[in-house]
Formats: structure tokens, sequence, C-alpha cells
């Protein structure tokens, strides 16, 4: 057999035993060569870049006041179509005005900010240092985007950054409740007397129309010709279901909140206020379709299922003279999502 000892863990070329050999050192490539950009060398170049920056600011501040427009000019109580058209220029003017400042700063960048690559070792800055190596950054930022230098795009970039927030302001303060009074959401078009009708027709509903299973979307008597009709129906609008009144589990105190198995909830989902518009017969369940909660109707529509926490407000009904059915007051409480003046 030959000799094998150079295969031997201390004699192998292969490893190398900890302490045998030194690491071997990559060689620092520096830095590239810099390759200079239209913009470097030709002063017509930057000069249009810089009006391309500016006019990108602009479209900012155009699509800030589109928004403006959208939101003060449209009543949205109109119509459907002026309620699409106003949400397209509150989209549009949205969409530009962060748009034009996200791509102006780039553009800048890429074209008129100093592109050059620089090394530099690091260094302990001493603690009475501080405050003057702060400043002298600030100045070397100012002094790399050439800002001082370049009062056109100093001074759209300017209107641009005030006026981008300014929406954004104007639709929290439509929460103040110094704007909109609260008693707007806890009360609807329901009273006592007032008729139950299909939606949207508003036909009048006799008991004796409602049949063990059926369902019915319901409306109150009049509400199509409210001048706030979007904003009632959004909060009126009601299930109306009968079932075999045994099934029924009513509260003390809601025993005459139905008519002979015949009993009317709020279709405003508790979660987030989405319409409950699906109803299972065999089950007696009703279900919203957005995020899949779920309410018994035999428990005075208790949640069963589902991020809502709260059961689905019931309106009190009755029967007039003619076999109509008709509401014995308002709901007894606030319909829809929660909201913190609620209590």
């Amino acid at each position: 057999m030959g000799d094998h000892s150079h295969d031997s863990p201390t004699g192998s070329d292969v490893v190398a035993a900890a302490g045998q050999s030194e690491t071997e050192r990559f060689q620092d490539p520096g830095i590239p060569p810099h390759r200079p950009r239209l913009a470097d060398t030709d002063p017509r170049a930057a000069k249009r870049a810089e009006r391309q920056v500016a006019i990108l600011f602009a479209v900012s501040v155009i699509g800030t006041l589109l928004f403006f427009v959208g939101y003060f000019a449209f009543d949205p109580n109109a119509s459907i179509g002026t309620l699409r058209l106003q949400n397209l220029f509150l989209g549009l003017g949205t969409a530009f005005a962060m748009l034009g400042i996200g791509v102006g700063i780039v553009h800048w960048a890429k074209t008129l900010m100093p592109d050059h690559e620089v090394s530099e070792e690091r260094h302990a800055i001493r603690t009475e240092d501080d405050r003057v190596a702060a400043e002298k950054i600030v100045e070397d930022i100012l002094e790399e985007t050439g800002i001082k230098r370049r009062p056109l795009i100093r001074n759209t970039i300017i209107g641009a950054l005030a006026l981008a927030p300014l929406p954004a302001i104007v639709m929290f303060r439509d929460l103040d409740n110094s704007s909109l009074s609260v008693d707007r959401l806890r009360h609807t078009m329901w009273k006592e007397g007032v008729r139950l009708t299909r939606d949207p027709s508003g036909t009048p509903i006799k008991a004796s129309d409602v049949t063990i299973g059926s369902a019915f979307h319901v409306i109150p008597e009049g509400l199509n010709e409210s001048p706030n009709k979007l904003e009632e129906k959004a909060k009126a609008v009601v299930l109306l279901m009968r079932l075999d009144p045994a099934a029924l589990h009513p509260s003390p105190g809601r025993e005459d909140w139905g008519y002979n198995g015949i009993v009317a909830y709020s279709k405003i989902c508790t979660h987030v206020g989405c319409p409950v518009a699906l109803y299972e017969q065999q089950t007696h369940h009703l279900l919203c379709p957005c995020h899949q909660s779920t309410f018994d109707l035999t428990q005075e529509c208790k949640v069963i299922f589902g991020p809502a926490n709260r059961p689905l407000p019931q309106l009190p009904i009755k029967v007039d003279s003619e076999g109509y059915l008709v509401a014995q007051s308002d709901f007894h409480e606030p319909v829809g999502p929660s909201y913190w003046e609620r209590g």
C-alpha cells in the first residue's frame, strides 16, 4: 500500500487546521467610475428636468383641488349618478395628489440630485461635536438636493406638500359632533302608525300577505318622497319575516312586538353596517354577506357567529284597523354598528 499520510486530517491539502493559515483577504474593488447623466453635462437637459419635476408637483396641487371640488360641489343625496361622480372626483383627486408628489420626488432624485458614490471611514463622533455634525449633515443634504438653487422646484413642492394633507383633515373634521348631530344616528323615520311598505315600490304590506317562511325588504311609508332618501333609507330599512309563533322566544316585555309570528328587524348589520340580506328559511338564520355574521331569528336575532357583537335591533310592529302592518314606535336602540356616543 502507498503512503497516505498526506490524506490524514492533519496532512490534508484540502482541510486546513485552525490557526494553520490566515484567511485570504479580498481586495477592495473601489468605487466604480461615475457615469455622468445628460443633466450633468447639458444645462438645457437640467432645465428641462427641473420643469418636469415642477409640473409633477403642480399635478399634485391640481389633484388636491380636484378632491375639494368633488367634496364640496356635489350633493350626495341628489342621485346615485351624482354620488358616483363625486366618488370619481374624490378618487382621482387623491390619486393625482399623492402620485404627483411621489413621482416628482423620484424624478428629481434620479435626474438632478448628485449620484456620486462615496466611501467614508466610520469614526466616533465626540459628544460635544454632535450638534455641529448634525448641522453639517443637514446643510450637505440641502446643498446636494439643489433646492436653494432651484426656486421653481422649491416653490412647487412647498405648495404640493402644504395642500396634500388638507383632504384628510377635512374628512376627519366631519367626525366632529358639532357638525354632525349624534341624534341623526339614533333616530329613524319609524314612529307609531307608520306603515311598513315594500322596498323599493313603497306598496303597503298587509299581515295576510306575509306567509310562513317568506321575507320582505321593508321601508317606512313616505321614504321615497323624503328629501334625504338615501340617508333615511340607510337607517330605516328593515327585514320582515313570518315564523311559526311557537318557534319564537321573545324576552319579557317584547311579547307583543310581533304579530302572529311576524317580526321585523333592522337590516343593517351591527358589525360595520352592511345589509343583512340573506334569510335561511330552514334554520331561521339571517346572514350578513360581508363578514358572515349570523343572527338567530328565533332568539331575537342574537349573534351566533361572526364579528358582530350585538343583536339586530327589533322594530315593534302591529296591525292597524285595515289589516296593514304598522310600526308601534321607532327602534328602541340605535341601528347599525356601534360608535363612541352609543351609550
